[in-house]
Parts: C-alpha cells; structure tokens; sequence
C-alpha cells in the first residue's frame, strides 16, 4: 500500500513545481530579469502555494480515526501522500526556484501573459466565452449543480459495492470439509481425487495440502484442512476460470466434499477478523433443533441467488463418539462409583501412563493400553471387565449402556447468543447487490420461528462499518477543507466556492466507476477523499489572482475572466500531470496494482469533471456570494 501510494503521489507532487515555474514565465514576459523575476514569483506566489498544499494535507487527517483493516490499510497512504505533499512544498519553493535561475532562459521564447500560442490559445478563447456565460447567467449554472447532483445519486444507486475491489493473484486456497465422522485416512482418500483434478489443471504451478488443520485461530477436525493452490506465470484462463471449473469437477467426483474456493489475501483478512466470508447469515435462537432446520432452509434460499456459490450451513459435527450412561443404582449393588468406571474406561480407550523411560535427553511416557481390536469393537468395548470394591469383576455393560453417537452439533455463541452462520461466496456478482437479493430471497423462503433473530455478518459487516467510517472521513474533510481555506482568504465567498466544485467533482469518480464497470468500496472511497483535497487545491489557484485584478481596478466581472485566463493553463497542466501520474495505475499496469486501481480510476474521473468545475463553476458562484456574503471583503 505504500508503495501503492508513492505511485499516486507522483503525479502530485510537482504540481507546486507547476505553478512556480508557470509564474516565473509570467513575470518575465514582463520585463523583468530572471533573477527579478524569480524573485517576485517566489514573493507572489508563496502564500497561495502554502494554503493550497495545506489544504489536500488536511484531507487526510480524518484518516486516522479509521479502525479495523480499512485504517490499517489507509493509514501508511496517508502517511505516505501527506510527506510526499510537504516534501514537494519545500522543494517548489527553496529548490525549483533555483533551478529556473539558473537553467530558465532570460527571452523565454518571446512567452507572453496573454498569448499561449495557436492550439492552448483558441482552448482559452472558448473558455473565457463559456465563463462569461456561466457568469451572466447564474440560474443556469444553479441548475447545472442541481442536475449533476441528481446525476451522482443516481450513479450511486446505480453502483455495486463491496469490501475490497477483485484482483486476480494467481493463487487461491480451496477449505474442504468431508463428511461428519470421517477419519484422516478416508478424507486422504476423497482428496487424493482432488489432487489428481488439481494435477491435471494445465494452469496450475503447485499446491500444498493440510488435513486436519487449518490457517485460521480455530481448532479443526480430522475431517476438514485446506489446499494451497499457485498458478503459473501468465496463465492464460484467469483465476476465477480456473476455480469455477475445479469447483464444478469436484462438485460432479464427490458431491460429498463440500469446498470453498477465496484467494489468499481475502483468506488472510477474513482469519484475522474471524470473519473469513463474504456472505454470513447470522441466526441466532435458544432452540439448537430449530436453529439447525432453519440453517438449512437459509442455505437452500441463499442457492437460489445468481452469483451465490460455496454455500455452508453452518452445522459443524463433532466426530462420532462413544458414550457411557452409567445406572447409578446398578453400579451401587456392585460398589463402584462413576469415576471408578470412567477410569477404566479412560485407561482401555485412552490409554494409562504409568512410566517414563529417557531417550536421546527426552523424557517418553510408557501408555498402557487396549489393543486396537478391543477398543474399535462396540461388543468388546461392552465387555469391559471392572473391578468391584470386593475385588470381584463384572462387565461394563452390567452397569452401563454403551452407545455410538454418530456426532453431536458444535454449539457457537456471539454476545452469549446461540448461533449459526451459513455462509457463502461470490462468482461474477458484487457484494451490496447480492445482499440485497439474499434479503428479498429470504423474506420470500423463510420463515423465523418465534424468538429467532437474523443478522447479517462477514465481510458485508465489515464493509458496512467501513463505509460508515470513510463518510465521516469524508465529511471531515470537506470541513477541514473549509476551515483551511477560511484561514487563508478570511472571507466566506473563497471557501464556499472552492467546496461546492470540491463537492460537485465527487460527481465524475462516481461517473468514472460506472463507466470502467468499477465498484464502490474502500478503495474507491478513498480515492473520493483525495479528490476534495487535489480539487480544493486547484480552485485555491484559481481565486487566488482574482483580488490582485479587483486591486487594480478591475469589475469582479473581469477580475474573474482575467483570473481564468491567466491561472487556465497552470491548472491544467497540474490536472493533467495528476491524471498522467495515476494513469499506471488505473490501467492495472503492475504486480499488485489492481488493488490500487478503483482509487486510481476515482481520481482521473474526479479531476477530469474538476477541470470544468474549477474553471467555470467556482468563479461563478464566487461571483454570486461575492456580494451578498463577503461584502466588503479583505484583500491580502
């Protein structure tokens, strides 16, 4: 993820650069030497420089509040971004400045203020027409900011959601739970076939297999274990290909394997939180007998949704076990207690140590025990002999009865709540999406019992709980924003129109994912936490030269068209660096990089509708609360 972020950054960090050489140029076209106008542009431009590398800083304060995985993953980011921003302060204006000195050419090519050249100049003609109109005609731009915000809940209500974006890692981890009671050789046995589908797999590199054990904190069955599958390099079907084949191959050889297919980092997070599935449908009731028939009802349902695949119940099985209910009055009549049958029993079916012998400096208990014939044959395990108080002997069964239980149900509680999850995975859909179809297939299907409740659990929870988090990291920011900007311009009207095209630009990520089939998730989020910070900054740069025009005699009208001529190009050029730097990114260039692109795609999206926002819509509502809020405003 740092690195993830160094990456984002680059396009970021010589924006300050950007603008410092953009103005050196414009104070030469002046007639100023270089070193004059080096000087100057430095004195000019510090202030506006600081408050608009300031401002994307403070965006990501809100978050270290984040908590869970989504603050683990964010906070190095943050970090990260927020150094690289400061870094590029500094540099633009103790390093660049000599640099330009030194290397920026005194005639600068005959640049001039107001002359850009045959292709930038005719883009800047129809810009100023496009502002005067937006300028004198403020109800049409009220409605543009009504449409696009009806526009971007639409596209929101549109979006899919999910926890973290999907990416292809080229390796997978298969759990498979064999049938309740099955011992390690008979589940060695069923698995054997699976390796046999998995060698045959032209895609798959190697795999390891554990039976009996499993990565998570939790204890394991014999009957259960996970296989570690790596695929080769530049496989040619993806990994989702490959699962869903192997899931059907197994499926058709032995339906009585149940397997669930996650990739590694998914597998890696969902043990860490205890929560390792996408979908989890929590029932919680004091009636084991009917948690268990609704478990299985819920299953049923959950099947019948597209996408939904891997679906659990939730019933775990204990192993078969051999139980004795002792007749507390027979075994009176013979003299013996309980305990003193249970110690037989223990010492015939678990074995007595009753020495120790040293090898090799350890120390070995010596286990006297039953022999293996004895203690697997329910007849001879009746037959036991125990010995009375009067020395007499007796079989077991005289005072017990022996019984094979085919397996009891684990019971699992949350806040002291008996419960089953049944749990589920994802092929080919989203997670908010399925949720909801999970819901209304539920509403449809089942029906509770009285004193049963239902939640709805894993990843959904966790991503539920995240996305509460990043709206308040998102609301802080745009807060922070705006305190920021107060500070800087002392005045209302600057603040207010930086935030609303800060606000609006959120409207192109949104368009952005729809339009690359992207979903919305942390990641995403992430990237629209980013944008009010990197679009504050260039709306700072665009009403900053509006009161050195107002200074000099100019109506706000033309104060404002001057202003966007003047400041067009090194906004853009800072926009487009920005895009350029995160254009790796959202193309999915790199090992690991599609777990950054969703934030990737959100940027270049926000920028790009930030380009007309902070060139046209912000200087039109400056002009609107110009005079109604800031009056007789301060000039700096």
């Amino acid at each position: 993820m740092t690195l993830g972020g160094v990456a984002a950054a680059i396009g970021l960090v010589i924006d300050d650069a950007i603008v410092v050489v953009e103005n050196i140029y414009t104070h030469m076209s002046r007639g100023q030497s270089r070193r004059e106008a080096v000087q100057s542009a430095v004195s000019e431009i510090t202030v506006p420089i600081i408050g608009s590398t300031i401002t994307p800083v403070v965006v990501f304060l809100p978050l270290t509040l984040l908590t869970g995985v989504t603050g683990v993953f964010f906070r190095s980011l943050a970090l990260t971004m927020s150094v690289a921003l400061l870094t590029s302060l500094v540099l633009a204006l103790a390093f660049t400045p000599v640099l330009a000195e030194r290397f920026v050419k005194a005639s600068a090519e005959a640049r001039d203020e107001e002359s850009h050249g045959r292709f930038l100049g005719a883009i800047i003609r129809r810009y100023e027409s496009f502002l005067g109109v937006a300028l004198d005609n403020r109800s049409l731009v009220i409605l543009t900011m009504v449409l696009v915000l009806a526009g971007s809940f639409l596209l929101y209500r549109t979006l899919g959601t999910e926890f973290l974006p999907e990416f292809d890692e080229s390796a997978f981890v298969l759990d498979y739970i064999a049938p309740a009671g099955s011992s390690l050789v008979e589940t060695d046995r069923i698995l054997q076939h699976v390796e046999e589908m998995l060698s045959q797999t032209p895609e798959v590199e190697s795999y390891s297999r554990r039976t009996g054990l499993e990565m998570g904190l939790f204890v394991t069955e014999p009957n259960t274990g996970d296989f570690a599958v790596k695929l080769k390099p530049g496989h040619k079907r993806s990994t989702e290909e490959v699962i869903s084949e192997l899931r059907e191959q197994i499926a058709e050889a032995e339906p009585a394997l149940e397997v669930e297919f996650v990739g590694i980092l998914p597998d890696v997070i969902g043990d860490l939180q205890g929560n390792p599935e996408p979908i989890e449908v929590k029932l919680f009731s004091e009636d084991a007998s009917a948690l268990q028939t609704t478990a299985d009802k819920v299953k049923e349902a959950i099947k019948k949704v597209p996408g939904v695949v891997d679906t659990l119940n939730g019933i775990i099985i204990s192993g078969p076990a051999v139980t004795f209910n002792v007749d507390p009055l027979r075994a009176a009549q013979f003299g013996v207690t309980a305990n003193d049958i249970a110690a037989t029993v223990t010492t015939a079916m678990s074995g007595d140590a009753s020495s120790s012998i040293l090898q090799q400096d350890r120390l070995i208990k010596v286990r006297v025990i039953f022999p293996a014939d004895v203690r697997t044959s329910l007849d001879k395990v009746k037959a036991l002999q125990v010995r009375s108080s009067s020395g007499q002997l007796f079989r077991l069964d005289q005072v017990a009865t022996v019984e094979i239980d085919k397996g009891q149900a684990e019971i699992a509680r949350e806040n002291l709540r008996q419960m089953i999850a049944v749990t589920g995975r994802l092929e080919g859909s989203d997670l908010g999406t399925a949720i909801r179809q999970i819901q209304a297939q539920l509403t449809k299907d089942v029906k509770l019992p009285p004193g049963m409740t239902i939640e709805y659990g894993g990843l959904y929870q966790e991503q539920q709980s995240s996305f509460g988090e990043l709206a308040i990291a998102l609301v802080l920011a745009v807060v922070l924003v705006f305190i920021t900007l107060l500070i800087e311009f002392r005045s209302y009207a600057h603040p207010i129109a930086i935030v609303t095209g800060a606000v609006l630009a959120l409207s192109g990520v949104l368009l952005a994912l729809f339009v690359t089939g992207s979903t919305l998730n942390v990641v995403s989020l992430m990237g629209m936490i980013m944008i009010v910070g990197i679009v504050a900054k260039n709306g700072i740069l665009m009403l900053d030269a509006v009161e050195d025009h107002l200074k000099a005699g100019d109506t706000l009208r033309e104060a404002l068209v001057r202003s966007g001529r003047r400041r067009f190009r090194p906004v853009l050029m800072t926009s487009l660096a920005a895009m350029l730097g995160m254009l790796p990114l959202a193309l999915g260039i790199g090992a690991g990089s599609e777990l950054l692109q969703p934030l990737a795609i959100a940027v270049v999206g926000g920028l790009t509708m930030a380009l007309g926002l902070s060139l046209i819509v912000t200087p039109a509502v400056y002009a609107m609360l110009h005079g109604e809020i800031s009056g007789k405003e301060d000039t700096r």
